[in-house]
């Protein structure tokens, strides 16, 4: 396994694996008892709504609800589909009218359908409705806004899209009714004051759409009130302080890890915590469990002083001294002078090592020179040597090392003083001298007058060392009365709310279910979350919108996809956002998404980017291999794709996706960057006719660049095989791109782990076969 960096105590054999079509959106019991008029005795009135039904193809049908009063959520139920039964489903929000498309529908279909909504509190039945599926022409699909008409406290752009393809969409902003006639909609709608906007879709041969608005009231907000600026965190954010004795800490911080720390019991558990340190010294060893965040408090790393360790070394029994399960913890913002000389941060995915300024030595493997297979450090100095050993792939950003030691298959380096040389494969060192973009976490801190605070570093272009490294990092700061604390009891709606108000969001450690999604449609607004807090969507909506909007910052956040499908997890941008947003890009930091291992969870993309320029630093999607029982199987948790990028000019620092049913990653975006690539295809897949891509090859890319893409470039890619459940699986190729001389790839490798199943090529045609002895095939450039 560890084929440039010999270590004898260490025998060479080949790594342990880790243990261990969309179904209709079926609604809870709570839907079905509404259907058979159990729920909801009160009968709803006409006045409440409008609805309507109209074809958007020849198999496709949107049925639309639009409540006079607002509705927290509106639910629609239907029957005459050809070979299913009843479907309960929550409808999705669009400006106040509530849709859902119906497929699988042909001429003369007859649905039945009928609504269940919310109002003022209480829930009402409508009665029931008929459609009848007409041919092949039929009614253009409404447009719809994006971000959605409501009170802004700035201008806003407006995207308008339609579902019918080929259809142009006419609109007014001066009140009036849009006809065919009216202002051709061609590129997104400037907002700079207060107006309502009505739109038509038409198209030939097809009825003409309904006629859809939205207002927008530009300035009018009061703001982010009433929330102060020294906030209760909750019961599961510790706060240390000087004064304290080393002692008393020393007893948190060690009741904290024996109840995080075991692989078998801790690793799918409910429990979050997280250990923030105000500035000053303080002699203790943290030892990090799975869920638990560390952090210091103070504006720069060297405020907080760490004499001791911040570490990982859980020792249990059932990890035979390996590091492959130690994932999702973290440490940020501290200095550390190690007791022995060296500190530990032996991890695998979802365990960020971010500004930490290490006055020492880092050693990236476990105590027992055990496997570890991947992580990720970013703004930190270390002092002494940093030694992977016995990691598989590592990546290093904007940071500052005094030597490096050690490489399996690919340690890449991005803006990383002292980092090795670019000698990939032999040894293998992918070696960029500074970091196209990037821009530092936010992070809490506190201010000389005891108030918190949450610093915004500046973006960075050609980066290269620690944003610190001048003694302070560039940026700006907000203060906590601008953030509303999520704790436990919040829910979706009070969520809402408080980012309709002008807040911004700080998520302390817990789960959080959401019966809707999230609406993130303020330009430059803060989604923080300390402690792993976990998003879970229920009922199939989407977990969180990001509106295509500036400088939106989401860090910290662990989405758990729900037990009934949503379409994403997290969406950037609405589909067709043609934002400019390169001097203030979204970001997305230490952001994971899970299907399934706690719950038999369903979604069938984890993170789409619409967003032009949006930077992703540091991800890991993974569709869980293990987990509790019921909870992983191939039609289990179902998943299609990791990540999908739509959006031009995105950058990619640090993605980990994992175990997906068909490809890992799609890339449709014009410029795209991606430096640090680790993929392992699905473990699970039980035959190969189960599992051959469109184009009629063997398997799914791990990595797909779209046809109609000209420019796109990657360092440092490896993706792995391990089919157990049927090594007789193969995949033709891991890396699937265009032919032109604008899509360029650099050191990439695919790997067959103990030799169960095969990759035919790395790139396209180019790249052997993987032999046995999980023994990479290199391939230094392509084309």
């Amino acid at each position: 396994m560890n084929r440039n960096f010999v270590l004898p105590r260490r025998p060479q054999v080949s790594r342990r694996p880790r243990r261990g079509s969309l179904a209709a959106l079926a609604f809870a019991a709570a839907g079905l008892l509404a259907g058979a008029g159990l729920v909801a005795p009160a009968a709803s009135a006409a006045a409440d709504y409008t609805q309507s039904a109209t074809q958007l193809s020849s198999s496709q049908a949107q049925i639309s609800f639009t409540p006079t009063t607002a509705s927290l959520y509106v639910d629609v139920h239907y029957t005459g589909v050809p070979g299913i039964g009843q479907q309960n489903v929550r409808m999705t929000n669009s400006s106040g009218t509530w849709s859902y498309t119906v497929g699988g529908l042909s001429t003369g279909t007859v649905l039945d359908y009928w609504f269940t909504y919310e109002k003022s509190g209480p829930q009402y039945d409508t009665p029931h409705f008929s459609y009848t599926q007409g041919g092949a022409t039929g009614t253009v699909g409404a447009p719809a806004f994006s971000p959605a008409g409501g009170t802004y406290a700035g201008a806003q752009t407006v995207t308008l899209t339609t579902a019918t393809s080929g259809a142009s969409i006419r609109y007014t902003t001066d009140g009036s009714t849009p006809t065919a006639s009216s202002t051709l909609y061609s590129a997104p709608i400037s907002v700079p004051t207060s107006r309502t906007i009505s739109a038509i879709a038409i198209k030939s041969g097809s009825a003409n759409s309904p006629v859809t608005s939205a207002t927008y009231t530009i300035g009018a907000q009061a703001g982010c009130t009433t929330q102060p600026n020294v906030p209760n965190f909750g019961p599961n954010v510790r706060i240390f302080d000087p004064s304290m004795s080393a002692a008393a800490i020393q007893s948190q911080l060690d009741t904290d890890f024996n109840a995080q720390k075991d692989t078998l019991t801790a690793q799918f558990a409910d429990r979050r915590v997280a250990h923030l340190f105000k500035p000053g010294t303080y002699n203790v060893h943290d030892n990090v469990g799975f869920y638990t965040s560390v952090a210091g408090l103070g504006q720069n790393p060297d405020d907080v002083q760490i004499n001791g360790d911040i570490t990982v070394d859980a020792f249990n029994a059932s990890d035979q001294g390996v590091a492959l399960q130690n994932f999702w913890r973290s440490a940020e913002n501290m200095a550390v002078t190690p007791s022995s000389g060296n500190d530990r941060w032996a991890v695998a995915q979802a365990a960020p090592f971010r500004r930490m300024d290490v006055r020492g030595g880092l050693q990236l493997y476990p105590a027992s020179y055990g496997y570890a297979s991947g992580g990720y450090i970013a703004d930190t100095r270390v002092s002494g040597q940093t030694a992977s050993i016995s990691q598989q792939q590592w990546y290093t950003r904007d940071s500052a090392l005094g030597s490096w030691a050690g490489g399996v298959w690919n340690m890449v380096f991005s803006g990383t003083t002292g980092a090795p040389a670019n000698t990939f494969p032999n040894p293998p060192e992918t070696t960029l001298a500074t970091t196209p973009v990037s821009r530092d976490v936010p992070y809490l801190y506190v201010d000389g007058s005891g108030n918190y605070r949450v610093f915004l570093p500046s973006l960075r272009t050609n980066a290269s060392g620690p944003s610190w490294a001048g003694g302070s990092t560039p940026g700006s700061s907000l203060p906590m009365s601008q953030f509303y604390v999520v704790k436990a009891g919040d829910t979706a709606a009070t969520i809402n709310s408080a980012l309709s108000s002008g807040c911004n969001l700080f998520f302390t450690p817990g789960i959080y279910h959401l019966n809707q999604t999230l609406n993130v449609t303020r330009a430059n607004t803060v989604v923080l979350g300390v402690g792993y807090p976990t998003l879970v969507p229920d009922n199939g909506v989407n977990a969180m919108q990001v509106a295509d909007v500036d400088g939106v910052r989401v860090k910290g956040l662990l989405f758990d996809a729900g037990t009934t499908n949503s379409q994403a997890l997290l969406t950037v941008g609405a589909s067709g956002s043609t934002g400019d947003h390169t001097a203030n890009p979204a970001t997305l930091q230490d952001v994971f998404f899970r299907i399934g291992g706690q719950i038999a969870g369903k979604a069938t993309n984890s993170l789409v980017v619409n967003s032009n320029n949006t930077i992703i630093d540091h991800t890991w999607a993974w569709r869980a291999d293990h987990g509790n029982a019921g909870t992983v199987g191939w039609t289990t948790n179902t998943a299609d794709t990791g990540v999908l990028v739509n959006g031009n000019n995105v950058e990619a620092t640090g993605l980990f996706v994992e175990h997906y049913q068909k490809y890992q990653v799609i890339w449709n975006g014009q410029g795209g960057k991606t430096i640090f690539f680790q993929n392992e295809m699905p473990y699970d897949v039980p035959d190969q006719a189960s599992w051959n891509a469109p184009s009629g090859v063997a398997g799914y890319a791990a990595y797909k660049v779209g046809a109609n893409v000209t420019s796109h470039e990657a360092w440092g890619m490896g993706s792995y095989c391990f089919f157990d459940t049927n090594p007789a699986v193969s995949s033709y190729h891991a890396f699937e791109v265009p032919n032109n001389a604008g899509v360029r790839f650099h050191s990439l490798l695919t790997v067959s782990l103990n030799y169960r199943g095969t990759i035919t090529h790395v790139i396209n045609d180019a790249g052997g076969t993987t032999p046995s002895g999980t023994v990479p095939v290199d391939v230094v450039s392509y084309p």
